[in-house]
């Protein structure tokens, strides 16, 4: 995990729907992204491709943070 105040962002290059597009986000979101792809079973394109679907108007860096935020606070504490 990447500790607080070290979350620069990353920029990374995703084929969404059949278009090559880049997202920025900070590390941490990229980490949590990628576990929750993975809690489902999913790839991390895949799981960016159905935020998109769902985003309307919403930039899609944020998002994801959203959906990555959602996630990570319906997670079983303990």
């Amino acid at each position: 995990m990447t500790p607080p105040g070290r979350a620069g962002i990353v920029k990374r290059s995703l084929v969404i729907a059949g278009h090559r597009t880049s997202v920025s986000l900070e590390e941490p979101f990229w980490e949590a992204l990628k576990e929750m792809a993975a809690a489902r079973g999913i790839s991390i394109a895949r799981a960016v491709a159905a935020i998109d679907e769902t985003r309307g108007e919403q930039n899609l860096s944020s998002a994801i943070r959203v959906a990555v935020l959602a996630y990570v606070r319906s997670a079983p504490r303990g």
